[in-house]
């Protein structure tokens, strides 16, 4: 029982020998690309989903699925529901959406004019 005492006072005494306070790390090297980053040009951010409708078209009562997006510039336009989509762009909001090979829309998630190759023009309704 002599030898706890003394065991517990060699155990303590390295811990005894440390400073209290925290070893302070800093880093003074200078950022390789910090001018890069300030003279970059703002990352836009793509727009967010505003509306994702299914649309009934006459003639022929086809569907047509079609994803809007905010700021009315761009338009996800499917012939299927599980099928491959075709980016319709405006130029500015509020102008008919197109694209290559003969797209179009007209109008909004409510309602629209969709000319589609080969099918003509539909009206649709959301």
């Amino acid at each position: 029982m002599r030898l706890l005492p003394a065991a517990v006072a060699i155990a303590l005494l390295p811990l005894a020998a440390c400073k209290p306070e925290p070893e302070v790390v800093t880093d003074t090297a200078p950022d390789p690309m910090a001018t890069a980053l300030k003279n970059a040009p703002a990352v836009e951010l793509p727009p967010a989903i505003k509306a994702t409708v299914s649309m009934r078209c006459q003639p022929g009562n086809a569907l047509v699925f079609a994803e809007f997006f905010q700021g009315d510039k761009l338009v996800k336009l499917r012939t299927e529901k599980n099928g491959k989509p075709t980016d319709l762009k405006a130029p500015e909001a509020g102008q008919p959406f197109t694209a290559e090979g003969g797209y179009k829309l007209t109008g909004n998630e409510k309602s629209a004019t969709v000319e589609l190759p080969g099918k003509g023009s539909l009206s649709c309704k959301g």
